[in-house]
């Protein structure tokens, strides 16, 4: 990989972490309920969806582009994500793992109720998140020209 595919990933990753930022703000307007109207599901279902999106990207995109770029040894996906704490792109590896994790249990959630049990963590987790991708866009701008 080079450079240039790091940028390209790179301007993909602003353009969900914006997508990332609006679902997230429309689910801070709405709270959490015992029960959810339509468009309020829709609304979470769409930062589930974002957020894992995200978290997908930035690990098997970005962080990957990145050792690719400095010639780390293209190990596991965990060897990826230690190398980007190294890095100081986030600080605790735990909750990287927790995010990660979130994102498991969203994508094998086909029940509404079951996925309604993991918005209180979606809302919790999801400023990590967000911190993560601005640290990590402004990482990449030492490769900007």
């Amino acid at each position: 990989m080079s450079i240039a595919n790091l940028l390209e990933n790179r301007v993909l990753l602003e353009k969900q972490l914006f997508w990332l930022k609006h679902s997230f703000g429309e689910v801070q307007k709405i709270g959490q309920k015992p029960e959810y109207e339509v468009f309020e599901f829709d609304s979470y279902e769409n930062l589930c969806s974002r957020f894992s999106r995200t978290i997908d990207f930035l690990v098997r995109k970005i962080f990957r582009s990145i050792d690719a770029v400095e010639f780390e040894n293209q190990g596991t996906l965990i060897d990826t994500v230690n190398h980007a704490h190294k890095r100081g792109l986030f600080e605790d590896i735990e909750t990287i793992r927790k995010i990660k994790d979130l994102r498991n249990e969203i994508a094998h959630e086909y029940i509404d109720d079951a996925l309604e049990d993991l918005f209180e963590d979606i809302v919790r987790l999801t400023p990590y998140l967000i911190e993560i991708v601005e640290k990590t866009l402004k990482y990449t701008l030492q490769y900007q020209k």
